[in-house]
């Protein structure tokens, strides 16, 4: 990565970050990839090291710092040789946590949130389901209030990164029926919620086996007349029925951290290729002197080149609207979504091409091109994908007609 993008500060934090990621070798991560053991070591390490807390405010043990460092962070994982399930590991503790930390009132930041830094609690974002899948605003899980306070959620949600081993979920649930809200966005709470696994609580799960990836485990998850805490609602029960517009505070932070997920793989699977081109020899000679070779990886360095730009441009836009409300949240939508386009088809780029300047050494797993190739399609699917970001520049920015 050319890394005049970034300044004194956050060129410390990606030395620091790669400094975490050192004991964790690219022989660690085949291993992991191979028996589907969960990366417990390196999660605990960035506990230890305090950065699971990166953009999390100081008065509840994190670190006050921004999304512009957490894609950093996110960035160098991945650029590590770590991939796509070493950013799982993480990430979840950064922007699942972004509304918490944004709208959750003191009680539950001050609960949640320092186990969360500490990594005693890993965190889950529950928002996919099988029926509706991108299309939230009809998500079918429902919450609904009891005698006592507390809620009863039915539902399934799918696609849940780390619901195994989590211990918290930020979990998206309709609490007024569709047909009674005046908008689709009404009507829908964000709550924060332990998860209790134990036979009879009504949570059950079950592990997807993947393509690549599984290291970190990806869940269908089933509530069935799960209690959960009349003081889940996050900030409070002035905030029922606002969730929608909380979850874009999770889910643009999302968008910034897995283009830069992507940014890394590529530029890890393109830094494997040019040391093999430099090195490697055929018919007396260099492969890397051939153009044939030479310029589908400058091209790859191109696109990688601009998709960085766009990513911390993102990242940057959306740690000052924080504070500066003259920045539309459209305006950080725009930006986070064309960011994590462009990083996904960078990063994909760069893996496949990675794979056929090795020639068939791609296709072998002490070479690891190949595994990050699977995991390059990851971004490019989640955690929306690049059709609906299309629609949402098509309407959002040259005011086309919706079409969906």
């Amino acid at each position: 990565m050319d890394t005049s993008f970034l300044n004194e500060s956050q060129l410390a934090v990606r030395e620091a970050v790669a400094k975490v990621c050192e004991p964790f070798d690219n022989a660690w991560w085949r291993e992991r990839e191979a028996t589907k053991a969960d990366p417990k070591e390196f999660h605990k390490a960035f506990a230890d090291s305090g950065f699971l807390g990166i953009a999390l405010p100081e008065r509840f043990g994190g670190s006050g710092l921004g999304v512009q460092e957490a894609a950093i962070m996110m960035q160098t994982i991945t650029e590590s040789g770590a991939g796509f399930p070493g950013a799982q590991a993480t990430h979840g503790n950064i922007y699942a946590t972004q509304p918490l930390g944004i709208f959750g009132t003191d009680a539950q930041r001050e609960h949640y949130i320092p186990k969360i830094v500490s990594g005693e609690w890993r965190t889950c974002f529950g928002v996919t389901e099988p029926n509706t899948g991108l299309n939230t605003l009809e998500l079918k899980t429902t919450a609904t209030r009891n005698a006592d306070g507390t809620w009863t959620v039915k539902g399934q949600k799918i696609w849940i990164t780390a619901a195994q081993t989590a211990k918290v979920m930020m979990l998206l649930a309709r609490t007024t029926p569709l047909e009674e809200v005046k908008k689709k966005s009404e009507g829908l709470t964000l709550f924060v919620i332990p998860l209790d696994k134990s036979e009879g609580s009504g949570l059950t799960m079950r592990r997807i086996h993947k393509m690549g990836g599984n290291a970190v485990d990806s869940n269908e998850v089933w509530f069935d007349n799960y209690v959960i805490p009349a003081d889940s609602v996050v900030g409070g029960d002035d905030n029922i029925g606002k969730g929608f517009k909380m979850i874009l505070h999770g889910m643009n932070a999302e968008r910034v951290l897995v283009g830069a997920e992507a940014l890394g793989i590529g530029y890890a699977a393109l830094q494997r290729a040019a040391d093999y081109a430099g090195e490697r020899e055929v018919f007396g000679r260099k492969i890397g002197q051939n153009q044939g070779v030479a310029h589908p990886l400058a091209d790859a360095y191109l696109q990688l080149y601009a998709a960085t730009a766009a990513t911390y441009h993102a990242a940057r836009l959306y740690d000052a609207s924080q504070t500066d409300k003259s920045i539309s949240q459209n305006a950080v939508g725009v930006a986070a979504n064309a960011a994590k386009a462009l990083a996904a088809e960078a990063g994909y780029n760069a893996a496949q091409r990675s794979i056929l300047a090795h020639g068939g050494m791609g296709f072998a797993v002490e070479y690891d091109v190949e595994r990050w190739l699977k995991e390059s399609f990851v971004p490019r699917i989640a955690p929306v994908s690049r059709e609906m970001i299309l629609n949402y520049i098509s309407e959002r920015v040259l005011k086309l007609p919706k079409s969906y």
